[in-house]
């Protein structure tokens, strides 16, 4: 039995691709399918709604990161009679590289063997919305696209839609339903890095329901379901994890730092790590028995009154990191450790202050190459990374050389034996040499303490 999955894709980002997921997982679940989620591509908040739904977490399938033969397995790493319904990123095509296309949705496709069920903005649209499906089938002989859910779409615009694609189109891909217009009650709100995290929405559980009610008789799960049993088998590289005595990894987690990739952190665990959040919004300290630290990006600006209030918490983080616990700080989690944020205290152990560019800063994916060995490596370690942030910093480091996909390059990031802070986020499963060496700085740790 072929592991059965689908991917939803938009047309363009906004098509309403966080919604149609939410509402075909929310139904299928309550149909009783063996469920699980994934995202194309590098972003935090989207697996946040998958998660609201199904109570588990989702992986990223993101090509820059990971080869075909490690999508492969994240997408295979679970039974086979569970349903993996994946969430695509931007629109199909949209990604990097000399035609555009190069780790978009689409390469998630075309690499993992995966039938696309395409996401198509209805509003302001009738006929018009047959001659976009049918260029986004014929832009790549292997588009993949097997079905189309439309969003923002009435009853009367669904049937005439679809019986004008079946006529033109035929069985080679077809409509699965739609979403009506949502009522302002069901809408996720967005800010500037795109939608609100899941936590920050006090009602999300009634919103996603009432979205999944409206939605009950306009998809068709039974299509969706055939579509998903029509995935080939996609090629597997089993990743070599290594094995190693236990250590506790202490890991921030509120909705000041909540950009941390599951992958990651159940790499560590796989790797003999026991994780514990703790919140610096809560004035939480470092677990006293922690081996290890973990400050992870999310939206620390949007908190700097109380994480400058929140003494106790600032102090142990910077305790631990001057004592030397090995600790990994990302994007916002490298501002917390800065001298100050937006004008207000932070922890102090680094002297940079950081603010607010109002543009997007150094966007993208980005390789950065260690010029010195430290607590990721030797000089030389090469490792895939993401950065998307408003915020910049007076002072950004020079331990690693960093590369784009187009040739810009600079130099970035703080790196010593015990700390590597700077605004690109890790994706540590396509870096486990790297994530062993933290490991093992860990374990070095929690030696010395005598334990």
């Amino acid at each position: 039995m072929i592991h059965p999955r689908a991917i939803f894709a938009g047309t363009s980002s906004g098509s309403g691709k966080t919604a149609a997921v939410c509402a075909v997982l929310s139904l299928l679940k309550r149909r009783g399918v063996s469920l699980r989620s994934c995202k194309c591509g590098p972003d935090y908040i989207d697996p946040m709604f998958h998660k609201a739904v199904l109570g588990i977490d989702s992986s990223n399938l993101d090509p820059f990161f990971c080869d075909a033969g490690l999508l492969g397995y994240l997408l295979t790493n679970c039974p086979e009679e569970m349903l993996t319904v994946i969430e695509g990123v931007m629109g199909y095509y949209d990604g990097t590289g000399e035609d555009g296309t190069d780790n978009s949705t689409y390469t998630v496709a075309s690499r993992t063997k995966t039938p696309v069920i395409l996401v198509v903005n209805a509003r302001g649209a009738a006929v018009s919305l047959v001659a976009a499906i049918e260029g986004f089938l014929r832009f790549r002989p292997d588009s993949g696209i097997r079905g189309v859910l439309f969003s923002r779409m009435t009853a009367m615009s669904y049937r005439n839609v679809s019986e004008l694609m079946k006529k033109r189109l035929g069985d080679e891909v077809i409509p699965v339903g739609y979403i009506p217009q949502l009522p302002e009650e069901c809408l996720i709100p967005s800010r500037h890095l795109g939608l609100v995290t899941a936590d920050e929405i006090e009602d999300l559980s009634a919103r996603l329901e009432k979205t999944a009610d409206m939605c009950s008789d306009t998809i068709d799960l039974d299509a969706i379901l055939r579509i998903a049993s029509e995935a080939k088998e996609p090629d597997v590289t089993v990743p070599d994890i290594p094995r190693f005595e236990p250590v506790k990894i202490a890991v921030a987690r509120d909705d000041a730092f909540c950009f941390c990739y599951s992958d990651t952190v159940r790499l560590l665990e796989k790797m003999g790590a026991c994780i514990e959040y703790f919140s610096p919004l809560a004035d939480e300290p470092v677990p006293d028995d922690a081996d290890g630290l973990i400050l992870p990006g999310g939206y620390p600006e949007l908190h700097t009154d109380e994480l400058e209030k929140n003494v106790s918490s600032r102090d142990s983080v910077a305790d631990a990191v001057r004592r030397g616990m090995p600790t990994v700080a990302e994007c916002g989690g490298f501002q917390y450790l800065g001298a100050e944020l937006a004008g207000k205290k932070m922890c102090g152990v680094l002297p940079h202050s950081s603010f607010n560019t109002g543009k997007l800063v150094r966007f993208g994916y980005v390789t950065i190459t260690a010029k010195e060995a430290g607590l990721l490596g030797c000089e030389g370690t090469a490792l895939k990374a993401h950065e998307f942030h408003y915020w910049d910093s007076t002072e950004n480091g020079s331990s690693f050389h960093a590369e784009k996909p187009n040739g810009k390059s600079w130099d970035c990031c703080v790196m010593t034996d015990t700390l590597y802070a700077g605004y690109p986020h890790l994706y540590l499963l396509s870096g486990i040499p790297a994530a062993a060496a933290f490991y093992k700085k860990c374990l070095g740790f929690r030696e010395e303490k005598g334990i």
